[in-house]
């Protein structure tokens, strides 16, 4: 897909939240039965439990740390606490999912007050089993300084998707 019409540029993930990235490891998010798509839309009633995480990649000594951030906290329009930590979780084996890693931040769901925010799930593969340590607090967390502080190189996953209150209307457009 030309980089120009990738769902993460478009919608200013890239950039954002990290830098150009070439995706080479499988990462599928599921709330409930549903999969979370780039773009697609969920309000917090949906978002109450952590999700499911499936990893892709074929070598079991491959371990990968997720990030799920939102860039526009508070609002889209002042995203003053960007980035907001939700959840991070590291040593996660290969071919697994989140429920097999090291939870280092539990999952805070998502409750957006005000506009369409982004969230967005990152996945960094570690160079090895490691300590990683929980920041002193969520908001302003950096996913591009966490993985320069713990040597994780590029992402080699991503996927976001978009949330808003639950009485809110309509969706980000594209």
């Amino acid at each position: 897909m030309p980089r120009e019409r990738d769902p993460l540029v478009v919608a200013r993930v890239v950039g954002d939240v990290v830098e150009p990235f070439t995706r080479s490891t499988a990462l599928r998010v599921f709330y409930g039965a549903r999969e979370v798509t780039n773009g697609s839309d969920f309000r917090p009633s949906e978002l109450l439990s952590q999700p499911r995480i499936e990893v892709g990649g074929d070598d079991l000594r491959t371990f990968y740390t997720l990030v799920m951030v939102d860039p526009d906290a508070p609002s889209p329009s002042d995203p003053n606490l960007r980035e907001y930590l939700h959840w991070l979780v590291t040593d996660i084996p290969a071919t697994t999912g989140a429920t097999f890693g090291q939870e280092i931040v539990w999952y805070e769901n998502p409750r957006p007050s005000m506009g369409i925010h982004r969230f967005v799930f990152v996945l960094f593969r570690q160079l090895g089993r490691q300590t990683v340590y929980a920041p002193g607090w969520r908001q302003h967390f950096n996913t591009r300084d966490f993985a320069e502080l713990y040597n994780l190189g590029p992402p080699v996953a991503a996927v976001y998707f978009n949330g808003q209150r639950e009485s809110g209307t309509g969706g980000r457009r594209r």
